[in-house]
């Protein structure tokens, strides 16, 4: 059975008194919330909707001064950098509006759980995870729909009311917002909100003792409080999604294709086979070149994205971005400064363009997004090319 008042739920479950506190990350009250629940039941142990990677930046805070810039872009993490500031500037925005940090319930829960003596226990699943999951399921027309999507709701000057957070966590409001997610992505859902109910729901039953208090996003509650009678395999959650070859069929055969046209028409028509391999360098040099000066790279940056292009994009395992980033990052390297003023400099679209380190990320990106435009143009090109000198 189970008791529901405003934003807690209490649970019975063999022998065991759970009780779910539902909560706004963004929302002073849901901090207030959180403190009064636990210290005045005093649970045997507190579930966070964390993983390990989340409470050691909530406890330790994001070193940022101890970043190398040049290994972020040669172990190709600067564009999922680029999205997971993105998505933290629109949280810290909102909690810079209202005064508060962060994820403050779940600071709050951490204190609270020390005070009254109780385990805390990391409930959620690795954010890592997460996010291969949702990536592989959602399809090329669903990363590019969601990046969109994610980019423009971030620099929304829209501004929220505490009113419209408390809202969020009332169960009407959170089931529409869950009908058009899944109505825009009804593959998205699944690994973001499905899977991490069921894993979160298993943890918090196994949580030691017999009083649990567990803190989480009020989305997740509905679903805890269905999949929390079930039993759910952990490790199969937790596995990372088979690669497909197709993407890496597609990425060598593309290439091949291309250089196989050129030199075919070398062999029939030398001319229009040099006026082949020119127009590639130019459709595909100036596309990324383009994507560069967008996001204010320096000179040496675009002429980098410009020369790498024609090459990288015949090579699935390379990409012009790379190459413009390391050039930015060469005459533009940030100092321990620029690191630490990421917090504050990610509230803006402007902060996100003057920040020498969001300015090197965003250079990868818009560069990589530039040639893969060009080699679409550019192939179009060589195969018309191709076809008029049969």
């Amino acid at each position: 059975m189970s008791e529901t008042n405003e934003n807690i739920t209490r649970l019975d479950l063999d022998g065991k008194e759970i009780i779910l506190i539902g909560t706004a990350h963004v929302s002073r009250h849901s901090a207030d919330l959180v403190k009064e629940v636990i210290e005045a039941e005093k649970p045997d142990s507190v579930c966070l909707e964390l993983d390990e990677q989340r409470y050691q930046t909530i406890t330790a805070g994001s070193k940022w001064q101890d970043a190398d810039i040049f290994r972020i872009i040669k172990e190709k993490k600067s564009t999922l950098l680029l999205i997971n500031l993105v998505l933290s500037s629109f949280q810290k925005r909102i909690a810079k509006q209202f005064g508060i940090n962060a994820g403050q319930e779940m600071i709050q829960g951490i204190a609270s759980a020390k005070a009254v003596g109780a385990n805390l226990v990391l409930a959620d699943r690795n954010i890592q995870t997460t996010f291969a999951r949702i990536w592989h399921g959602v399809g090329f027309g669903g990363k590019a729909r969601l990046i969109s999507e994610i980019v423009f709701s971030i620099f929304s000057t829209e501004e929220i009311t505490e009113e419209d957070l408390e809202k969020l966590k009332s169960q009407d409001m959170l089931n529409s917002i869950l009908n058009d997610l899944t109505a825009s992505f009804p593959k998205l859902k699944r690994p973001l909100v499905d899977e991490r109910d069921q894993y979160l729901a298993q943890k918090i039953k196994d949580a030691p003792g017999k009083k649990i208090v567990a803190v989480l996003g009020a989305a997740h509650i509905p679903g805890i409080k269905e999949e929390i009678y079930k039993e759910h395999d952990l490790p199969a959650l937790s596995q990372l999604p088979a690669g497909s070859r197709a993407p890496i069929i597609i990425g060598w055969a593309i290439p091949i294709m291309i250089l196989a046209l050129i030199a075919y028409t070398f062999i029939v028509h030398p001319a229009a086979g040099i006026q082949q391999s020119i127009n590639w360098v130019l459709w595909t040099g100036s596309f990324a070149a383009l994507g560069a000066a967008l996001a204010l790279g320096h000179p040496l940056a675009i002429l980098a994205a410009f020369v790498a292009a024609p090459l990288t994009t015949l090579h699935p395992l390379l990409a012009a971005g790379w190459f413009a980033g390391l050039a930015q990052a060469y005459v533009r390297r940030p100092n321990v400064r620029e690191f630490e003023n990421l917090s504050e400099d990610i509230y803006s679209l402007k902060g996100f363009w003057n920040n020498k380190v969001t300015r090197i990320l965003l250079i990868v990106t818009f560069a990589n997004i530039g040639a893969s435009v060009g080699t679409i143009v550019g192939g179009i090109d060589v195969v018309r090319l191709f076809i008029e000198n049969l």
